[in-house]
């Protein structure tokens, strides 16, 4: 792991959703006297707190968070842009000697910040605004099936309700003349930007499943159904991008009568428990990541000194 001393060092907690990364980031952060940088696809968004398990302020008092509320929910927002403000935040903690934890269960987050994406062309607004069009006139799913003819292995990445992942792969295509996924591959995520220490945190998977349905009851009893009502009061569409993510795509349809209450709370419990198998997937490929159960961390926090080369802040309880 010291293979080179030029790269900011920073540390990784990931793994899939439910599993409490942010509670175990907290502590490490703590320890470390870090900070913690987030790598989650929906906590970027403001308003939307309980559908994204967003950390509480109690959280966030106990030690400083980045990369949460950033935009608001009708702003484009990818993973470009996300390595590009996250690396500022690093850069910042770095000036001020404070590690950065990088805490989340996005992936493609996490990749985009340690190697870069490739330079994609601006967004051209003209064929973007015709694509959006025929969104509204032929349906997101009319797109999604002409991205699979022209684009398959994008179109078995993205959501069929994606409409702004959806847009932009099909933008790309007439932009450049060549597939999102074959610019992801030529580019291969090759410029490492970071040296890191990866942890991935694991437990029994059916221990997880019932951990999952347990947060999807307490999201219910906080107020999600009136957080989604709140957001479309605001003017925030549902065809939105992060409108369209788990939870709050299945409550926009009880809303609107298409599905009952009892479907609806069972279609996000395993939409849930789907998404966590393929953070799963995604996170097992990586041969870099270290296995720990959450409780477990703290014995690789010698190792974590060690690596940040700086003592531990606190003795371990």
């Amino acid at each position: 792991m010291r293979t080179d001393s030029r790269r900011p060092r920073i540390v990784i907690i990931c793994g899939p959703t439910g599993i409490g990364k942010t509670a175990a980031a907290i502590r490490l952060a703590q320890r470390i006297g870090g900070q913690i940088v987030g790598a989650d696809s929906m906590q970027v968004y403001r308003y939307m707190d309980i559908g994204t398990a967003k950390p509480t302020p109690q959280e966030q008092a106990a030690v400083p968070h980045h990369m949460i509320d950033v935009v608001d929910p009708d702003t484009s927002f990818d993973a470009v842009r996300y390595a590009v403000l996250a690396a500022d935040c690093i850069d910042r903690l770095r000036q001020a000697a404070s590690p950065a934890v990088v805490a989340g269960g996005t992936g493609l987050y996490i990749k985009a910040l340690v190697y870069g994406l490739f330079a994609a062309r601006r967004p051209d607004p003209q064929i973007r605004q015709r694509l959006a069009r025929r969104a509204e006139t032929q349906g997101v799913a009319g797109l999604h099936a002409e991205l699979r003819r022209r684009d398959p292995q994008s179109a078995a990445r993205i959501h069929l309700n994606d409409r702004f992942r959806i847009i932009r792969a099909l933008e790309t295509l007439e932009t450049t003349g060549r597939s999102l996924s074959e610019l992801q591959r030529r580019h291969g995520f090759a410029q490492k930007r970071y040296t890191t220490f990866k942890i991935g945190l694991e437990i029994d998977r059916d221990v997880l499943y019932a951990r999952i349905n347990q947060r999807v009851e307490a999201m219910v009893a906080e107020g999600l159904v009136a957080e989604v009502q709140s957001l479309l009061d605001r003017g925030y569409h549902a065809d939105l991008k992060p409108m369209q993510a788990i939870g709050y795509r299945h409550i926009v349809e009880y809303l609107s009568r298409k599905t009952a209450w009892d479907e609806t709370v069972a279609l996000i419990k395993r939409d849930t428990r789907r998404y966590a198998k393929r953070q799963f997937t995604w996170f097992k490929s990586d041969p870099e990541i270290v296995w720990s159960t959450p409780e477990d961390v703290v014995r690789l926090w010698p190792q974590i000194a060690s690596f940040l080369e700086r003592p531990p802040r606190h003795a371990d309880r």
